[in-house]
């Protein structure tokens, strides 16, 4: 006779909890723990770029080797996210010894605990658990999440296929400046309805966090080779999983087509023939400013704005910014990509008469937990920022648009 599980909401705030593994099931587990403010400690002898990422970030612990008994002192709930069935028993042995729930990837039914299937909708979480089956509670997952969301959803297969609509096509979606609730609505839609997803280093934890278990998450960070080479290795994945029947969804930071390498992605798909849908995104140049009251123009301040990329500095043989007429510019600047490089910047844009106490921001992880903001001057930006340890991703502010809104 089977018996129901208790439902049950963890307030796991300042309280530790470890994660044993560092691939992609850990990779979609670990976001939602973070945003529950859980105290993560990460054993893994390996990380994805995504996890390592949370961890140069310092959000959370890691411990890079095998688990051990002592890893679970002061834990609070500990999730095993790997696939060597035996390890996974050792860990849940000690676990069940210590009476510490245990989540287990690799056998549900010899976990003390499951994790549901989730849907957001800002601050109401509904959680699904389907009697052990994955299958039944992600159905019923859905089918909520498609009341709330409206009679039209276009998650719903066609009627009488049991198909998806999309097989066989992509679709570019922008994944916004980082906080997940602020994906386009179709861009969700259509993320939920994938059966692949190539995702970026940037996109936000918490949307991977809701895919199904049996949707083939793509790290694109993880492609060993160098930037170029990873663009075509990420090119030929999209066309052969579209190629082979799949709807593939390429989930990537802010929009697809602002520094995001979108174009060279449709291109690729158009000339194998595959279908390509393209989805804005929130793009960060625009979103994080405004995220701590920066607004990009402003009346009687700023009647224009521009956009550029300081991956490569001012004097680089391959820069196609022309800074000397950026300098001359009135309006606002905003920079991404160019904390590294942000003292040759300022100097070069100091140089060509850009006004010295002209207002400036840098603004860390906008629109996350994470976020930080510091204020100073063209003059002092780069210094400011390098002594307060700002990190990317990190977008630059540069015109009086930055205390246009201060309080008098």
């Amino acid at each position: 006779m089977s018996v129901n599980p208790y439902p049950l909401g963890l307030r796991l705030a300042g309280r530790r909890v470890v994660v044993v593994g560092g691939g992609t099931v850990a990779t979609r587990r670990v976001p939602a723990l973070l945003d529950a403010g859980a105290d993560v400690l990460l054993v893994s002898p390996e990380l994805t770029p995504a996890l390592r990422a949370h961890v140069d970030a310092g959000r959370l612990h890691w411990e890079p080797r095998r688990f051990v008994p002592a890893d679970l002192n002061g834990a609070w709930l500990v999730h095993v996210a790997v696939d060597d069935r035996t390890a996974a028993a050792a860990v849940s042995a000690v676990a069940a010894e210590r009476r510490i729930f245990c989540v287990r990837a690799d056998d549900r039914f010899a976990a003390s605990a499951w994790t549901p299937a989730v849907t957001r909708h800002g601050p109401v979480t509904v959680a699904v658990l389907g009697g052990g089956d994955p299958h039944r509670s992600r159905a019923t997952r859905d089918a909520v999440r498609d009341l709330l969301d409206g009679p039209d959803s276009p998650l719903r297969p066609e009627a009488g296929t049991g198909k998806r609509r999309r097989a066989g096509q992509v679709a570019l979606v922008g994944a916004g400046p980082g906080d997940p609730e602020l994906i386009t609505l179709r861009g969700w839609r259509l993320l939920a309805e994938a059966d692949v997803v190539v995702a970026d280093r940037l996109v936000p934890g918490l949307l991977l966090d809701e895919l199904h278990p049996d949707v083939e998450l793509v790290d694109a960070s993880k492609i060993p080779y160098g930037p170029s080479r990873a663009q075509e290795e990420i090119n030929r994945i999209l066309v052969d999983r579209a190629s082979a029947g799949a709807f593939v969804v390429r989930l990537k930071g802010g929009d697809p087509y602002v520094f995001g390498r979108g174009g060279e992605e449709l291109l690729a798909c158009a000339a194998a023939g595959v279908p390509v849908t393209v989805v804005p995104g929130v793009t960060s140049s625009i979103a994080v400013p405004a995220s701590v009251g920066i607004p990009v123009t402003h009346r009687g301040v700023a009647h224009e704005f521009t956009v550029v990329s300081g991956h490569l500095a001012p004097d680089h043989p391959d820069s196609r910014v022309n800074w000397a007429a950026l300098a001359a510019l009135r309006g606002t600047l905003v920079i991404l990509m160019g904390l590294k490089n942000l003292p040759a910047i300022t100097a070069t844009l100091l140089a060509h008469g850009r006004d010295p106490a002209t207002p400036a921001a840098v603004v860390q992880e906008g629109t996350t937990t994470a976020q930080r903001t510091i204020h100073s001057t063209l003059a002092g930006v780069a210094t400011d920022a390098a002594g307060a340890g700002l990190r990317p991703p990190a977008v630059v502010v540069v015109g009086d648009v930055v205390s246009a809104l201060d309080h008098p």
